[in-house]
């Protein structure tokens, strides 16, 4: 394979962090190649009004402002390709990468923007009201139920998060959790417990989310006595983690006990030299759309900079 047949930089995956990454890279001259995956867009693609990203003052539907970035990144002249990456093998200076379509791609550099998927439970209710009152992110859209009541589930550190920042918002929240207990921090439990506007409900699954357009009341049911109740409420939140879509790198790169990319202190680096990561893929912390293309600004500059000091023009 001829030089000029090698891709510059390789771009996996299309959301707020892929998208700036080719935005940086195709300014740059990077010539980058972007496939988008399953999901073209990310998560975005799934949430209603964003609120809180900047230069949007009156807001902006998810699926639009993904749509401004895409046009933005070809723009430039990003190659935006429909595919999903099946293997990879970076033990070269030159990686390779394999579609679904079997197709093999050879870059010098590689941009992983896979992102993660929020974990949800599964309910029929939920699917249909996603967006109309069901959200996997309180950050993002827990201002939507400000003095309203409100239901979570979940029973770790970031459903206790979630909960005390909708506290702060919304009239009740009401938390339900499977066991008998939290996997809570304990000084995280101790906040939630000692709020007065937190209600919470153990030994608690939720059986239906109620409503035909927007979300109205939730069912559930307490697994030892069996009984059930309806709660009134406006937004139910699914705080039981995200799944990084990482499983193509597992063996490959180093990541943490959840899947999360590891990427070094300050920058993009993984541990392959010409591969980097950026947004939610090797952010478990923040998960926000302005974060994501934070670092997927850096991810661009890095690889710039890689490709600068290996000559490589």
């Amino acid at each position: 394979m001829s030089d000029n047949q090698i891709v510059k930089t390789l771009i996996i995956g299309s959301g707020p962090a892929g998208y700036t990454a080719a935005i940086y890279a195709a300014r740059a001259n990077l010539k980058p190649v972007m496939y988008t995956g399953l999901e073209p867009g990310g998560q975005l693609m799934q949430t209603t009004d964003v609120e809180n990203y900047p230069g949007y003052p009156t807001g902006i539907l998810g699926p639009e402002m993904m749509e401004d970035f895409k046009k933005q990144a070809e723009r430039f002249g990003t190659d935006v390709r429909f595919g999903i990456v099946t293997k990879v093998d970076f033990s070269n200076t030159v990686k390779k990468v394999w579609l679904d379509g079997g197709e093999e791609i050879h870059a010098y550099t590689i941009i992983i923007a896979t992102g993660a998927s929020a974990k949800w439970l599964g309910l029929e209710s939920e699917k249909k009201l996603n967006g109309n009152g069901v959200s996997a992110c309180a950050v993002c859209d827990g201002f939507f139920f400000r003095n309203q009541e409100v239901a979570l589930v979940g029973g770790g550190d970031t459903a206790c998060e979630e909960a005390l920042y909708l506290s702060k918002l919304c009239t009740m929240v009401h938390m339900f959790v499977r066991k008998d207990h939290f996997r809570a921090s304990k000084i995280m439990q101790d906040r939630v417990l000692n709020t007065k506007n937190i209600k919470v409900y153990w030994h608690t699954e939720t059986k239906e989310i109620i409503g035909d357009i927007v979300v109205n009341a939730v069912r559930i049911k307490n697994i030892i006595t069996g009984e059930e109740q309806e709660i009134p409420i406006n937004g139910f939140f699914v705080a039981i983690g995200h799944k990084p879509n990482t499983d193509i790198f597992k063996g490959v790169l180093d990541m943490d006990e959840q899947g999360y990319l590891i990427t070094k202190t300050g920058n993009t680096k993984t541990n392959i030299a010409g591969v980097f990561a950026a947004g939610d893929v090797q952010d478990k912390n923040y998960r926000q759309a302005v974060t994501a293309a934070g670092t997927g600004c850096m991810a661009a500059l890095d690889a710039e900079r890689y490709l600068t000091e290996h000559d490589i023009h």
